[in-house]
């Protein structure tokens, strides 16, 4: 059976096309929008089957709105995704969906990448924050990735499955991107004086930020270890979704962003410390070495500055009409206001 195209969109994929990628006789396939307000950078959809050996499948393809559009290809994000799958997703110690399909354009960026469908999973939601349990055990496992890594991202890079935190297209893409979000952010919401302080001095502070992000020793990052991004399965795994900002960094850099921008700032404020500590201990056990641990906190530290990129960035992408991406970019810059205070953020610029 021959390679399937790209499709331009889900319409494009029909029986023919989705029986040539799964190498299936598929009888009839009808498509669902899944996902919306969750993620930005793709559209996601459920795939339901008949004629072959699976009920759906998850399809990915390019995101609806042009501005998602832009950032992602510019970041090689779509590229990072369909790489994870053909390259990365075996060597993973934390579960991730089967990849049955993934092909992308490396000048154009168009892709597409269907996977296991794994809607039977409990999710969280981001904006309600994950409890301290489920904190604990996805700290648990993202210790178990990064260890797994640990010093092994070079290959990666090379290969251009990932990206370093270092890569000049970070500094040459974010100021733009970052100013068009932030004038979005402020038009469309009160900004929290702590914001509104720290914004303006964060595009100069940056690049120095993700050299230090960078350095040795460095791991591969998820690059987006949030809630959303976090399922659990009946005996409280994690299942961990979405590989387009895979990157080589500072392991403390995923830690911030899931403490940060996924737990309440009440329970953050109460648990930080001890979620850090249960981390590092679960590096040190899974056998890295101790020495390699001396700085992780200063760039945790680090990360937690960084992490306003996220809602800042990712407005751009977001219809601020929809209640749930409204809720989730004010959910994220309040939760980033309790790190700045309590983490003496705006020391660091």
């Amino acid at each position: 059976m021959d390679e399937p195209t790209i499709p331009s969109s889900i319409a494009d994929i029909d029986a023919s096309w989705m029986a040539a990628a799964l190498g299936q006789l598929i009888t009839d396939v009808n498509h669902e929008q899944i996902g919306e307000g969750v993620g930005v950078s793709s559209a996601v959809y459920r795939s339901m089957l008949e004629g072959g050996d699976l009920d759906s499948v998850v399809v990915k393809l390019p995101a609806l709105a042009e501005e998602a559009v832009f950032t992602s290809t510019v970041l090689r994000m779509y590229i990072r995704e369909v790489r994870f799958f053909e390259n990365l997703a075996g060597q993973s110690p934390i579960r991730v969906p089967a990849g049955y399909h993934g092909a992308v354009d490396l000048e154009t960026s168009q892709f597409v990448q269907v996977m296991e469908d794994m809607g039977s999973m409990r999710m969280v939601d981001q904006n309600e924050g994950m409890n301290v349990d489920d904190a604990q055990r996805a700290v648990d496992e993202l210790a178990a990735w990064h260890a797994t890594f640990w010093r092994k991202a070079d290959e990666p890079v090379d290969r251009g499955d990932v990206v370093c935190l270092s890569d000049p297209i970070y500094p040459a893409v974010l100021p733009m991107v970052f100013a068009e979000g932030w004038e979005k952010v402020n038009n469309a919401m009160d900004v929290d004086p702590v914001i509104a302080a720290v914004g303006p001095g964060w595009v100069d502070w940056m690049p120095s930020a993700l050299e230090r992000l960078s350095g040795a020793p460095n791991t591969i990052t998820h690059g987006d270890y949030r809630a959303d991004n976090i399922l659990f399965d009946d005996d409280g795994n994690v299942v961990l979704l979405d590989f387009q900002l895979t990157g080589r960094g500072s392991a403390s850099y995923d830690l911030a962003y899931f403490v940060t921008q996924s737990l309440a700032p009440d329970v953050a404020a109460t648990h930080e410390t001890a979620l850090f500590n249960r981390w590092l201990d679960g590096l040190i056990a899974a056998g890295v070495p101790e020495a390699d641990t001396a700085n992780l906190w200063d760039r945790y530290r680090d990360a937690a500055l960084f992490c306003l990129v996220y809602p800042i960035v990712a407005s751009r992408g977001m219809d601020f009409s929809d209640e749930r991406q409204y809720s989730l970019v004010h959910n994220m810059n309040t939760r980033f206001v309790r790190a700045v205070d309590q983490l003496h953020l705006a020391d660091l610029l």
